[in-house]
């Protein structure tokens, strides 16, 4: 459940860090801890809420999981909540990350589909006149890889919807497709409401009122992630739109086979009128005046005239595109 428990001071990483030792660390002014958990049980919650003097409601939230993306303060401590995302087997999966931001410390706590943090970590020991700052930028670095890490996503969902519409354009699809394209609806949905908060979140982070957590030559940097956060709410849209107007035209396809398919039959309908009319006249179980009966080429001339009428209406309904 401790995934790392690390402590840096003057931007470098030391060396055999420990819980049991944070108390300590947390007293030196050029020090601070990055301490990162998945799934921590009670118990675990409990002590680390202890150690940092975290608040109850924001340990409760990070412990039960189930939260919108949102900024809170409680005291000198900034609760950040973001919602993490993977794909898999073409279906978005999502989860959760918490953060914990205090002067001298960093607490993460990850629920569900989550990628571990140890790029960031790497990114953040590489740049140790940044990672000076404090945990102020290792917020930016964990905000700026949750953003970065729905573009995959998107890309590949974009790329699956215009697969799918390209099909409804050939009239290759069947209702699996029909299948996809809901799914899709339901992902983006569900990705609108998890990316949509984040803009907000940005912008609180980029006030005064966090100064004491996020240092003036650090905010410039969730600018950087504002401005990511916008391209993938316009992309999450775009996306959407593209799968309404897809369901649009397959509904609207579908409809016009079905009248292509009407106007057919009426035409071959039509075909069938004639004949069905004049041999019925003929099957009549009396004798009426018909003097073609008498004549040799009586029978001959009705069915020419029938193969005519047909033929002729036949080229018609061609020409004009009922067969």
């Amino acid at each position: 459940m401790i995934v790392n428990c690390t402590g840096y001071a003057g931007g470098c990483k030391l060396p055999n860090m420990s819980l049991e030792d944070v108390p300590a660390l947390r007293d030196r002014a050029d020090a601070f801890v990055w301490l990162g958990l998945r799934e921590p049980d009670e118990d675990l919650m409990a002590r680390v809420r202890e150690l940092f003097d975290l608040h109850e409601l924001a340990a409760e939230d990070a412990h039960h999981a189930h939260q919108r993306p949102k900024v809170e303060l409680y005291g000198d401590c900034l609760f950040v909540a973001l919602r993490t995302a993977q794909l898999r087997e073409d279906k978005v999966i999502f989860g959760e990350t918490h953060l914990f931001v205090g002067p001298r410390y960093l607490v993460t706590v990850r629920h569900g589909a989550s990628l571990p943090y140890a790029s960031v970590r790497a990114r953040c020991e590489s740049t140790p006149r940044l990672l000076r700052k404090g945990p102020g930028f290792v917020l930016y670095a964990i905000l700026d890889f949750v953003v970065d890490n729905y573009f995959p996503i998107l890309h590949s969902l974009e790329d699956e919807v215009e697969e799918l519409e390209e099909r409804f354009f050939k009239g290759d699809f069947d209702q699996g497709d029909l299948g996809r394209l809901y799914q899709f609806k339901r992902d983006l949905a569900e990705l609108r409401r998890v990316t949509a908060p984040l803009t907000e979140v940005c912008n609180y982070l980029l006030t005064d009122v966090f100064t004491d957590h996020v240092s003036d030559d650090i905010r410039p940097y969730f600018r950087d992630v504002y401005d990511h956060a916008l391209r993938v709410n316009e992309a999450v849209d775009v996306i959407r739109e593209t799968l309404a107007l897809a369901l649009q035209i397959s509904l609207s396809l579908g409809a016009a086979r079905q009248n292509e398919a009407t106007k057919r039959l009426a035409g071959w309908g039509a075909l069938l009128a004639i004949p069905t009319m004049v041999f019925s006249i003929y099957g009549m179980n009396f004798k009426g005046w018909f003097p073609e009966l008498e004549w040799t080429y009586g029978y001959p001339a009705v069915m020419g005239s029938v193969t005519a009428i047909c033929l002729l209406l036949y080229r018609k309904l061609k020409k004009s595109g009922w067969l």
